[in-house]
């Protein structure tokens, strides 16, 4: 089970890490400062608008390569896909 986003290498590595986080949505003892879809979805667009200074304060470089559009269609995806 993928828990953290830094080992998320593949996309089978992305399906684990968002099923932990649905677990952890769940779980009663957990709770998200963010814990309804548009205060989830607000603060998604607020940090990929801050991404850079995020990365650039954990030491880190944000990268280039990343596929945007596959993240985009996931997330349009799942306002439909049963």
């Amino acid at each position: 089970m993928t828990t953290s986003p830094d080992h998320v290498d593949s996309r089978e590595d992305l399906v684990s890490f968002v099923r932990s986080l649905h677990r952890s949505y769940v779980d009663p003892g957990e709770s998200w400062d963010n814990a309804d879809l548009a205060g989830f979805l607000e603060a998604l667009a607020a940090w990929i608008d801050d991404a850079d200074g995020w990365h650039q304060s954990a030491g880190l470089e944000l990268p280039t390569n990343g596929d945007w559009r596959f993240f985009a269609r996931a997330l349009r995806a799942a306002t439909m896909y049963e």
